[in-house]
């Protein structure tokens, strides 16, 4: 039972950027919310929820291909 390295370095990069996403996308809806006045609240507040989704989405799909490169599926 080996590893595939090049896929496990795809799953890695996966999660990082996973992890900006994660980081960058409440920064994005503290500001939205933050102003509240302002005529960009709505779709500021909407460029962050679809960060979040596409957070949780690529972390799914990270996690996928971290299980595929350590069990050879």
């Amino acid at each position: 039972m080996s590893t595939n390295k090049d896929v496990l370095l795809k799953g890695i990069k996966m999660m990082g950027g996973t992890l900006f996403l994660l980081v960058l996308a409440p920064i994005v809806i503290n500001s939205s919310f933050k102003n509240q006045d302002h005529t960009l609240f709505i779709p500021v507040l909407g460029i962050g929820i679809i960060l979040f989704i596409a957070a949780i989405y690529f972390g799914f799909k990270g996690i996928r291909t971290l299980m595929r490169a350590l069990f050879n599926d």
